[in-house]
């Protein structure tokens, strides 16, 4: 069944609510002359077609989302206080978008990219949004190099395109990204469809319980419909004339009321296991292996209603890790907290700072208290309430609760790398993926990889490329080098 759409009866206004007796002809100076600046309504009507875009994205640009709901379907309270995950059967209504990494907002849905899985909760404790990927690693492991290598993914600064040099120069030297190079360039670096893949928080969170004890989480979410690919070339086909498969799929989907769902899964780990664990697991390169710390089924999530506007809903809606709920917090993972930060500053810059009263964004389950006031687009929503606290005039109050528990630290300040721990090092889980795969995957694999590190210009930048691999495993680096030189000649 299709979303029906919003009508209202009456007469066409202007923005100001005066009511239009001609919206077909421009006023002019007579017949044939010219037109009129007297012509408010057409002015009006140019001057906001102007502005109906706001800045895109630097990344995670081209998305799209959904409504749905999160059901708890295993008691968690041992391990944390956050009340939509308090008892079995409790329901929380969520907002999933979906995206690609380093298009711009018209760029085509079937490419090869990870795909962003940014999850809002609305909460009766607030909003907490988990913002991931649908991979568990990621490329680099401090936010620090973050915009060196989105800008190797995006347009050269010169040519205007992407650049086989800029992408692989980066990648040969930052041997940390190997392991989330081979998983992209897998046979899952492609999905056929938002629903047809898995979802992970990727980072490692806090959760605490109501006795204060501290836990180390991942986040999970499963497809219910089954893990779903596109070979290298269906997707470039589709690519071509399918631009919007992704969303269309998804759009369509819950509108015949085949709602996709994910069973939701945590890793576990007890704080005091952290500093002694094989490897560091505030790494965003890294995995827990499941031998260690095994998935537990917590929940289910369900996208049942579509957005009845995409620019409203999609393009405006906003997602932070910095939105914590009580019993949720985060980790001394450098990626997350540079993201903290990163990830309001641009939602202030592209949708204003009052995007938080937008519908999508603002609570569902619970009010925002807060003195922030004016600004771009603020509402009046505070009428004559005080602007600060403490105040005697009944304003919202501190709880003195933190949300999250506090970590030890310790040591002088400095640029200090991550903590190295027993097993370590840049290429074994790349090592450990690319031996977990078959024949036919691995081969896919080394015939995706050397597409892409054929296209660049220099010989040495293809080597360093080559020899990450080849530290991986050595098999991997063999295979890889001889595609390459057939490709190159």
């Amino acid at each position: 069944m299709t979303q029906e759409a919003h009508v209202t009866q009456g007469p066409l206004t202007t923005e100001a609510g005066a009511p239009v007796a001609d919206n077909q002809n421009s006023e002019t100076a007579g017949v044939g002359g010219p037109v009129l600046v007297q012509d408010q309504l057409l002015m009006e009507k140019l001057a906001h077609f102007n502005r109906e875009r706001i800045p895109e994205r630097v990344v995670h640009a081209r998305g799209a989302g959904a409504y749905g709901t999160f059901t708890v379907t295993r008691d968690v309270s041992q391990w944390t206080r956050a009340a939509f995950l308090s008892e079995v059967g409790k329901e929380t209504e969520t907002f999933l978008r979906f995206s690609t990494v380093a298009g711009n907002l018209g760029a085509a849905d079937a490419v090869r990219d990870p795909r962003g899985f940014a999850l809002k909760f609305y909460t009766e404790e607030g909003n907490y949004d988990l913002v991931g990927n649908n991979t568990p690693v990621f490329f680099i492991k401090d936010a620090i190099k973050f915009p060196d290598f989105i800008h190797t993914q995006k347009r050269d600064p010169y040519t205007g395109s992407q650049e086989a040099d800029n992408v692989w120069d980066f990648w040969g030297l930052s041997p940390e990204s190997t392991h989330q190079v081979t998983w992209l360039h897998g046979d899952r670096g492609i999905p056929a469809s938002y629903r047809h893949m898995n979802g992970y928080g990727s980072h490692t969170y806090q959760w605490t319980n109501g006795a204060g004890e501290v836990f180390w989480v991942k986040y999970h979410f499963k497809t219910d419909q089954g893990i779903k690919n596109l070979p290298a070339a269906e997707a470039d086909r589709l690519a071509g004339t399918d631009p919007d498969s992704h969303q269309r799929d998804l759009r369509e989907s819950i509108e015949r009321g085949d709602f996709p769902s994910w069973t939701v899964q945590v890793q576990i780990m007890p704080a005091a296991e952290a500093a002694g664990y094989r490897f560091n697991p505030f790494d965003l390169t890294k995995i827990w292996p499941h031998e260690d710390y095994p998935p537990i089924d917590i929940g289910k999530l369900e996208l049942n209603r579509n957005p009845e506007n995409i620019f409203a809903e999609v393009e405006q809606s906003i997602f932070s890790p910095a939105h914590f709920v009580p019993g949720i917090g985060p980790s001394p993972d450098k990626m997350l907290q540079g993201r903290l930060f990163a990830y309001g500053d641009a939602h202030r810059y592209r949708v204003g700072i009052n995007a938080d009263h937008l519908p999508v964004n603002r609570p569902h389950a619970t009010e925002a208290r807060t003195h922030s006031r004016d600004g771009f687009l603020y509402d009046g929503r505070h009428k004559g309430a005080k602007n600060y606290e403490p105040n005697s005039f009944g304003g919202p109050h501190q709880t003195d609760r933190p949300l999250w528990s506090a970590s030890a630290v310790s040591g002088s300040t400095g640029s200090h790398p991550a903590a190295t721990h027993a097993e370590d090092n840049d290429f074994v889980q790349a090592g450990d993926l690319y031996r977990l795969m078959s024949e036919d995957e691995k081969t896919r694999l080394i015939e995706n990889l050397a597409a892409g590190i054929s296209g660049v210009s220099r010989d040495d930048i293809a080597e360093r490329a080559i020899n990450n691999f080849r530290q991986a495993d050595g098999d991997f680096g063999k295979r890889l080098e001889a595609a390459v030189q057939a490709l190159r000649g």
